[in-house]
């Protein structure tokens, strides 16, 4: 089954490097620029269709998600700025009760990407606002350019985050940083970002790319059962306790000697050799 491309999403296979089978990484990039990159219906059903997709398709290894760069403007008029995701299409919410509203949010794209086995990279370049910031949130990693902005503006249109950003950004940044940006809907910048946890690193925008694209094809060069073993019991510890998350990681830890991987992963470590892992 082939990329599920769309006018709205944008889908590329990268190598994880130059040996043959040893998959890939999805760079897929959401492309709406001239508004900003905001989701709207179509762009969430895209973001469905290619979760399912990945999920489907195991060459692919890892997901770098990310917004399309601004169009050159026509003369005489300013370009668009930088975004990630601006938010929602806001045009979409006008008449909308809350029928309407619970009906779009469920089964949504945004829980579609959290709930991804495989991991996940949000490559961020400029604005990641309101449900662009939930997006980001969503993803495992979070690597911004320095001209990025993040928030979660909502409380200006009357409403809070409805993405998951009440509940995601708090075990993310803490409780009182996630009151601070949900009750001001005050922008941070990314050194910001950073510095709270939001974002994992920050790059110059000329850096973002490559250095996004190393570390995915790092993690892609991992063993994908071991990752996908790995990516399930550290969000365990979001939805336990202490000792039951430490009784499920010493389960999983156990039950990975049983693998193929494990032993090749020795004895290529014993051996001083590359791994070759059965599980690409």
């Amino acid at each position: 089954m082939g990329a599920p491309q769309t006018d709205v999403l944008s889908i590329e296979e990268l190598p994880i490097n130059d040996q043959k089978d040893v998959g890939s990484v999805a760079l897929v990039t959401i492309n709406r620029p001239d508004k900003l990159n905001a989701l709207n219906d179509e762009v969430m059903s895209s973001l469905k269709s290619m979760v399912a997709w990945v999920e489907a398709t195991d060459s692919i290894r890892v997901v770098v998600l990310t917004g399309a760069q601004p169009n050159q403007p026509p003369e005489g008029k300013r370009m668009k700025p930088n975004a990630f995701v601006a938010g929602a299409d806001i045009t979409e919410f006008v008449g909308k009760r809350s029928d309407d509203i619970r009906e779009m949010f469920a089964d949504n794209a945004v829980e579609a990407l959290w709930s991804l086995s495989k991991p996940t990279i949000a490559m961020v370049d400029g604005f990641a606002l309101g449900g662009g910031c939930e997006v980001a949130c969503s993803c495992d990693v979070r690597i911004a350019s320095s001209r990025s902005r993040f928030g979660t503006p909502e409380i200006n249109l009357g409403l809070i985050p409805g993405y998951g950003a009440t509940q995601r950004s708090v075990r993310l940044i803490g409780y009182g940083k996630t009151m601070e940006m949900v009750m001001t809907g005050e922008m941070i910048d990314a050194d910001e970002a950073h510095r709270i946890g939001l974002a994992n690193h920050v790059c110059p925008p000329e850096e973002l790319r490559e250095f996004t694209l190393n570390m995915a094809r790092l993690i892609g060069s991992k063993s994908s059962n071991t990752l996908r073993v790995g990516k399930a019991t550290i969000r365990a510890a979001l939805d336990v306790g202490l000792t039951e998350g430490v009784a499920l990681e010493a389960e999983a830890f156990a039950s990975l000697f049983d693998s193929k991987d494990k032993e090749i992963g020795v004895n290529a470590f014993l051996n001083r050799e590359t791994a070759e892992w059965e599980h690409r």
